[in-house]
Formats: C-alpha cells, sequence, structure tokens
C-alpha cells in the first residue's frame, strides 16, 4: 500500500490540516500503517499536485495560518479505483527475531528482557484497541459500511495481539530453560 493511500483514507470523511492528519493518523490507521511527519507533509503535496487532493489556507489568531486538505473527486476516484487493485502482504522485518537466531548463553536472559518489555508493550496496545472496539465497535452487525471495514482492521490488530502475547508467554518459558 502507498501512503498516499492511507492518507486519502484518513482525509475520506473530514477535512484535516497536516498536523491533524499526523496526529489522527497516530491513533487509527497508524496502528496499520507507520509514517513519520515528514512522510505525511511530503505525501501531501504529492497528492495535491496530482489534484487528487485539494488544499486551502485557514487563517489563525496568534499562529501561522494552516493549510486543510481535502479529498477532490479525482482523488475519491482514484482511492476507490485503488481498492480493487491485487494486495501485497508485507514482509515482516524485526529484528528481534534476528537476534533470536544468535540465542545464547550469554544473551538469553537480555532477550527475554526483550520480549517482557515487547510483551509489556503489546498489554497497552491491546487495553487501547479494547477500549476502541467497546466504546466505538460493540455491536458491529449495525455499523454503517465502511465502519465495519474500520472494525475487521481492529479485530485483525486484536487477534494479532493476542497471538503474540501467546508466543511471548512461549518465548519467555522456553528461554528460561537456557543455562548460563
Amino acid at each position: 500500500m502507498a501512503l498516499g493511500h492511507a492518507i486519502m483514507t484518513a482525509l475520506l470523511d473530514d477535512d484535516l490540516s497536516g498536523y491533524e492528519l499526523a496526529r489522527d493518523f497516530e491513533t487509527s490507521l497508524g496502528f496499520f500503517w507507520q509514517a513519520s511527519h515528514q512522510q505525511i507533509y511530503l505525501e501531501l503535496r504529492k497528492l495535491s499536485d496530482k489534484h487528487w487532493l485539494s488544499k486551502r489556507e485557514v487563517t489563525q489568531r496568534g499562529k501561522p495560518n494552516k493549510i486543510v486538505y481535502g479529498m477532490t473527486r479525482a482523488g475519491r476516484e482514484a482511492l476507490a479505483a485503488w481498492v480493487f487493485t491485487s494486495t501485497r502482504t508485507q514482509v515482516a522485518k524485526d529484528d528481534l527475531l534476528v537476534k533470536l537466531y544468535n540465542l545464547d548463553s550469554a544473551n538469553a536472559a537480555h532477550l527475554s528482557g526483550e520480549i517482557t518489555a515487547r510483551r509489556e508493550e503489546m498489554m497497552r496496545r491491546l487495553y487501547l484497541y479494547e477500549k476502541i472496539r467497546r466504546r466505538h465497535y460493540s455491536i458491529p452487525e449495525t455499523l454503517p459500511t465502511r465502519r465495519k471495514g474500520v472494525y475487521l482492521a481492529l479485530s485483525l490488530g486484536i487477534h494479532q495481539g493476542e497471538q503474540f502475547l501467546a508466543w511471548c508467554d512461549e518465548a519467555l518459558v522456553l528461554l528460561a530453560t537456557v543455562e548460563n
């Protein structure tokens, strides 16, 4: 998936400034697609140059004016066409998994610590996912169509997180058996 498609998806319902988009991105699509603020601003310019996004300047008191971006008809058509293209599975890149190939008695405790930290991070993320699910998606069958898609992405994140916790528990038990 191109970052541009993720940005246009985030702009389907509301016009947003680059700052608002980057902030919202971190708490929604950002769970599943990572991008820095710099990457987002660069992509906004590209999408605007393609006329897939409109932009307008909004005057603010006491601070610099902001540029607000919105979807154009051409952008909506491009995004709709993109949905029909084939998707690719992204290959995972995780330093921890490569480190595990180098497991020995000297580094087992350190790697256990890394796995424990990852487990705690996932627990926090799952807590947030569950909070979002309960607040906004408690009865998925009654959701508007597009919100059902968001629910399905959130549901997959929850299932993957739970599976990751189970793997962490298995890994920590096995690493505890490594002799010093």
